[in-house]
């Protein structure tokens, strides 16, 4: 229930950020995709349209991503998505095979790039 939250909250966060932040606009430049974030059961799929530098999210399975992320159980992608250092957590994930990437792995790269724009600003 937690990893379905968050990643509703996160297609939020991105739906705001690509409605008001420029720079976060500048990043999805004129891509058109679809991506989606998954267990590799299939028990939780949520997919993330790009289009006209905007970010719409909704539940289910993408029918054809561009990319997908595949974490082994909805606990572990919770954990992933929210430890400290994500970028070890990635590493190792991959590494272990508990996270599994099909399609383009550099829209991956992009994708972790755009999450440093979903952090609340400090006062």
């Amino acid at each position: 229930m937690k990893f379905r939250f968050l990643l509703w909250m996160l297609g939020r966060l991105m739906a705001k950020a690509s409605r008001s932040n420029p720079e976060f606009q500048q990043q999805l430049g004129d891509k058109d995709l679809s991506f989606q974030l998954h267990t590799l059961d299939g028990k939780v799929a949520r997919q993330f349209i790009v289009r006209n530098q905007r970010i719409t999210s909704k539940r289910g399975p993408a029918s054809e991503p561009a990319f997908a992320l595949g974490f082994k159980d909805a606990a572990y992608g919770f954990a992933t998505l929210t430890a400290k250092n994500k970028q070890l957590a990635f590493m190792q994930g991959i590494q272990n095979k508990d996270i599994q990437i099909q399609g383009n792995p550099a829209l991956v790269m992009w994708f972790q790039g755009l999450t440093k724009y979903l952090k609340p600003k400090k006062a």
